[in-house]
């Protein structure tokens, strides 16, 4: 397992004011929990991950979610078994749909 890092500074978008976990961790899919926190205006996210290596592409997965999101004051955490970009990208969407009702 391998366990990542990443802050945001600069969003602009609050989530709602109640956890959401979107997905179920099993072979190729992952979980997403997204929640308010007080973070100073940052999103944090932390992944814990099964496939080793893949910094770089957690990076710009992550980045891309930001530039579109721009959240502010929430911390996500990702429990991933292997899932592609595409269904960690619309994971997360997901979450944050379903917390703000609405699309970027």
């Amino acid at each position: 397992m391998e366990t990542l890092n990443f802050r945001f500074e600069n969003g602009n978008r609050p989530v709602g004011s109640s956890p959401q976990l979107v997905g179920v961790v099993s072979s190729g899919n992952l979980e997403v929990l997204i929640e308010p926190a007080p973070l100073g205006g940052a999103c944090e996210i932390e992944v814990k991950t099964a496939a080793n290596g893949f910094g770089a592409t957690w990076q710009a997965v992550m980045a891309d979610f930001h530039a579109r999101w721009l959240l502010t004051d929430t911390r996500i955490s990702i429990n991933d078994m292997g899932a592609t970009p595409a269904v960690v990208s619309l994971r997360l969407d997901q979450a944050v749909e379903s917390m703000t009702g609405g699309l970027p």
